[in-house]
């Protein structure tokens, strides 16, 4: 069985150990780096399934980190840790791609169980490697993240699949807006709230140069994707 590779970013020494040694208890291995431009070298030397980053590290903070990792890998989760409570920093860490947010202090069982759920998320979406959605005039990829248009392609982030992937297998059916919440991001959260509305605003930009097919916004309930081609 493939053990797990994380890659871990804390500036914190104490942290830092604790941290590396209770995920290789539990049989992960863990590249461990104090700042954010020797993370990203190793990113770029290595192979990893995995991202967790502090915020606030030095030579480049864990944003810029996650936004140079995304654009070199759409895929991977990266889970951000940081003491800031603050709304705005949790936001623009989602935005960036970020697949969650774990405010210090936190525990290892939590983070060990957010860990397990990526891991299980990837997993569900290697059975889906043969299937391809069809909705209008494009093609969904959702092994790959990718959607198609003729020749034109569009990158995802894991979550803005999954999140496509939901829509397209419930095409036509209201969609309540605590029910995707629950089913992508584990929990009806605020922050996770504000992420959704990214992504739809995202996939109807995207969807507007096909009149077959788009988000509808039912006021108070949560949303819809129409698809006039659908059988």
């Amino acid at each position: 069985m493939k053990q797990i590779k994380i890659l871990y970013a804390e500036d914190d020494e104490t942290l830092a150990y604790l941290t590396k040694d209770n995920l290789e208890q539990h049989q992960y291995i863990v590249d461990h780096y104090a700042d954010g431009a020797a993370c990203l070298r190793a990113f770029k030397s290595n192979e990893y399934d995995l991202c967790i980053l502090d915020v606030m590290i030095p030579g480049m903070d864990g944003f810029a980190l996650a936004e140079a990792i995304r654009k070199l890998n759409h895929e991977i989760p990266i889970l951000f840790l940081s003491a800031k409570t603050l709304k705005e920093d949790k936001l623009k860490g989602l935005r960036l791609g970020a697949d969650d947010y774990l405010v210090k202090p936190f525990s290892i069982e939590e983070l060990v169980l957010k860990i397990e759920i990526f891991i299980n998320r990837g997993k569900k979406n290697n059975t889906n490697i043969k299937k391809i959605y069809k909705a209008g005039s494009y093609q969904f990829y959702p092994a790959n993240f990718l959607l198609q248009q003729g020749k034109e392609q569009i990158e995802f982030t894991q979550r803005e699949a999954e999140l496509l992937q939901y829509f397209l297998d419930n095409k036509n059916q209201v969609l309540k807006r605590e029910q995707i919440l629950n089913s992508i991001w584990g929990q009806d959260d605020y922050f996770f709230g504000r992420s959704l509305d990214v992504f739809i605003s995202r996939l109807r930009k995207i969807f507007a140069k096909d009149d077959s097919i788009k988000i509808e916004n039912l006021h108070g309930i949560g949303f819809k994707l129409v698809d006039k081609d659908a059988d």
